[in-house]
This record gives C-alpha cells, sequence and structure tokens, in this order.
C-alpha cells in the first residue's frame, strides 16, 4: 500500500518540477526584478535564480530523472506482484501515458500559461533544490564535458541560437508571437555577430567640417546633412580633432561667440577598429555616454563613421527622421525593375526581392557589385544573380550611386 503512494507522491513531484521548469525558464531577471518592486511574495527567491538560472535549472534536471526512473521502478515492482508478464507490460505503458499527460503535457503547459504566479509559488522550494544538488549536477555536468569531444558545455545543455530562433518561428506560425517580434530575435542574433565595417557610414558618406570653417558654415553643413553632430577635422579625415555638437554650436552662436574656433567647442573624438563588434561599439556609448564614433581601418586610417542610431536600427530597423521621405532608398519601376540606392544594405534589398545574399560576403549594393565584377563598375556594367540582373546606372569617379536591379526571366523548358 505504502509503494503506490509513495508512487503518487513521486508524480505530484515530478508535476511540481515540471512546472517549475517551464515557469523559470520563460522567467526572466528584468521580469523578476519587476515582480520584486511589485512586493510580490517570494519574488527575492526569484531574482536570486534569475541571476545565475544554470545550476537551479541543472538541479531541476537531475531531480526529474530521480523522480521518474523511481516513479517507473516503483510502478514495475508493483506490476510484478499482481500480474504477469503482459500485464506488467500493459502497467507500463499505461503509467508512462499517464506520466506523460499528467506532469509533461498538463504541468509544463500550466507553468507556460501563468509563469509568473507558477515561477513565485515554486521559487523557495527551487532555490533550495539548487542549493542541495548543485554539486551532484555540477561534478556530473564536468564528467560529461570529460567524456564528450571538445570542451562541451560549461553550463549544461541549454537552448542554442538555432533552437530559440526556431522556437520563435513556431511561435509566429501559431499567432502567439507577432511578426515585429519575431523579426527583433532574429535581429538579436545577427546583431551579436555584426562588426562595426557592416553598419558604419562608409567614409565617402562621411558629413564633417573642417576645423578652420566659420560656426555658422558648421552649422549649415549640419542642417543641409540632417545631422546633429559633425566630425571636426584639420586639412582631412585622419587629422580629427573632435566632434561638433549642434547644441554647443547653436548655444555659443546665441551667446555671441560666433568668432569661437570650432576645436574649442568641439567634443573629444572617440575612435573604433572597424572589426569591433557592434555589441561592444553599443555598450561603449552607454557607458561612456557618446553617440558618434569613428571607425578605423587595421592600418589607423579612418573609413567611416557609426552613430547609435545606426547601432540601433541593426535591431529594431529603419529610424526614419520627421523629414525624411520612407523608401528614398527604393524606387518600384514596375514590371519586376527596381532602382536602387547603391548603400541600399544587403538585408534590405533581400527582403525587398525575396533573396538570401550573404551579408557576409557584401554589406550594401554597391559592394555586392564590386566583389563580383571584381573592378570598379562603370554606368552600364551588370552582374547577374539569384534570377536578378543588377545594373549601374550612375558613377560618380569610383562610386556607384544607383543601381538597376531587374528580375531576369524564368528560363523556357526545352521540346
Amino acid at each position: 500500500m505504502w509503494v503506490g503512494g509513495l508512487v503518487v507522491g513521486l508524480v505530484l513531484l515530478g508535476s511540481l518540477l515540471a512546472i517549475a521548469e517551464s515557469s523559470i525558464s520563460r522567467m526572466s531577471r528584468a521580469r523578476a526584478g519587476v515582480l520584486r518592486q511589485d512586493g510580490r511574495r517570494n519574488a527575492t527567491f526569484l531574482e536570486e535564480i534569475e541571476l545565475d538560472p544554470a545550476p537551479y535549472l541543472n538541479s531541476i534536471y537531475l531531480a526529474v530523472m530521480f523522480v521518474q526512473n523511481g516513479s517507473a521502478i516503483l510502478v514495475a515492482l508493483l506490476a510484478e506482484d499482481h500480474f504477469g508478464d503482459l500485464g506488467i507490460a500493459l502497467v507500463w505503458v499505461g503509467f508512462t501515458l499517464a506520466y506523460f499527460l499528467v506532469v509533461e503535457a498538463m504541468s509544463k503547459t500550466y507553468g507556460i500559461l501563468h509563469s509568473d504566479r507558477a515561477a513565485l509559488a515554486v521559487a523557495p522550494i527551487v532555490w533550495a533544490l539548487g542549493r542541495a544538488l548543485a554539486l551532484p549536477a555540477r561534478l556530473l555536468i564536468r564528467l560529461a564535458n570529460v567524456l564528450l569531444p571538445g570542451k562541451g558545455l560549461k553550463q549544461g545543455p541549454f537552448a542554442s541560437e538555432a533552437d530559440i530562433r526556431s522556437m520563435a518561428e513556431v511561435g509566429h506560425e501559431e499567432g502567439v508571437i507577432e511578426e515585429r517580434e519575431k523579426d527583433m530575435i532574429h535581429s538579436i542574433f545577427e546583431f551579436g555577430d555584426t562588426v562595426v565595417r557592416q553598419v558604419m557610414v562608409p567614409r565617402p558618406d562621411v558629413v564633417a567640417v573642417e576645423a578652420r570653417a566659420p560656426l555658422r558654415a558648421a552649422i549649415e553643413t549640419a542642417l543641409a546633412a540632417g545631422v546633429s553632430r559633425l566630425p571636426v577635422y584639420r586639412d582631412d579625415l585622419e587629422h580629427v580633432e573632435g566632434v561638433l555638437h549642434m547644441r554647443d554650436a547653436l548655444k555659443a552662436l546665441h551667446e555671441g561667440r560666433a568668432d569661437a574656433p570650432l576645436r574649442d567647442l568641439a567634443r573629444p573624438a572617440h575612435f573604433v577598429p572597424d572589426s569591433k563588434k557592434a555589441t561592444e561599439v553599443l555598450r561603449d556609448m552607454q557607458r561612456q555616454k557618446f553617440h558618434l564614433a569613428l571607425v578605423v581601418d587595421e592600418y589607423g586610417s579612418v573609413s567611416g563613421l557609426v552613430t547609435l542610431e545606426d547601432l540601433l536600427e541593426e535591431l529594431v530597423g529603419e529610424i526614419a527622421e520627421e523629414h525624411e521621405r520612407e523608401g528614398r532608398d527604393v524606387e518600384v519601376l514596375g514590371d519586376g525593375r527596381y532602382r536602387v540606392d547603391a548603400s541600399l544594405t544587403v538585408p534590405e534589398l533581400n527582403d525587398l526581392l525575396g533573396t538570401d545574399l550573404s551579408r557576409d560576403r557584401w554589406n550594401t549594393v554597391g559592394g555586392l557589385m564590386f566583389g563580383l565584377l571584381g573592378t570598379i563598375p562603370a554606368e552600364g556594367h551588370a552582374v547577374t544573380l539569384q534570377g536578378f540582373r543588377f545594373t549601374a546606372e550612375k558613377v560618380q569617379g569610383r562610386r556607384v550611386t544607383t543601381i538597376l536591379v531587374t528580375r531576369e526571366p524564368a528560363p523556357k523548358p526545352r521540346g
């Protein structure tokens, strides 16, 4: 009799662990902090768990294995006392189906649907379990890493980038995640792999002002370009002396200091290598409180600049100013033809054409033409890729400005 009661107890414990696993996995550190600020019960435990969830989740997984195997063994002992071989097999199958229904399906679904309430309820149990089983779980993971080829995973087997991307796609298809939310999830992963040279404004497009220029001329330059910050250089961009903020320029003009040298009004310039990760530059901007950085190549030459807006647009998409016209980089000509600005990025081109061109090989449509031709394009030069023809329409000096993109007709079947 006591064995049956123990089986029921283990099944209930398995349900509790399943709820804990699903609700804790869906909880975030930020959300736990909000719950604590709202004065929710057990939120302090939950916030501590979310500071480092790996050991707690690993402890849950280990406890789940004990519960599953223990309950299965006890059910087998009960069946052996009351049934024959066929009966044991039927009881085992029936118990497996019932366990899946109650623990895996119902309990985990409850934890997902009521993640806040469930996570708060089980937080003290998970906290205690994490303290009790942390050492054996850590030792077992280290043993697994020794047995596996390579370095293994120090924190345990959690969802990979591909898993999360796949879940986002499934969630969107089922209506749980909106289109913009799904796109942002993908953007976050892509942003983590992005380097500064992929998002920077290239040197030919940099709007800057000579240090000896009068203040009014600098303001006019900024107004004409629609920017709020200007690099201040002497002779050329290789000698940047600072960054002029329009707020400082207008303040000086208002105070009657129109003759003030731009170098005295400029703020210190920041320089970053073009190979630096965009995420690191964003953190530097947040920590050091600057919005513009000059980008230098491996030889120390200025190759462009990157702004806070450029980095944020990689995450949330294009941020259009009030005075900007939408779609300024693309003109639809009809019949599968488009006129695009050569600075249009490859991801934007993929969205437009439905293609899958690699952004690792080319940053912009102009770079695509340069790469495929292997030379500086002249007006009328064309290349074909993935069923589209790219024709250099306008070229200024050594730079392509606009490109005609035409969908190539599908080949006619022979015979």
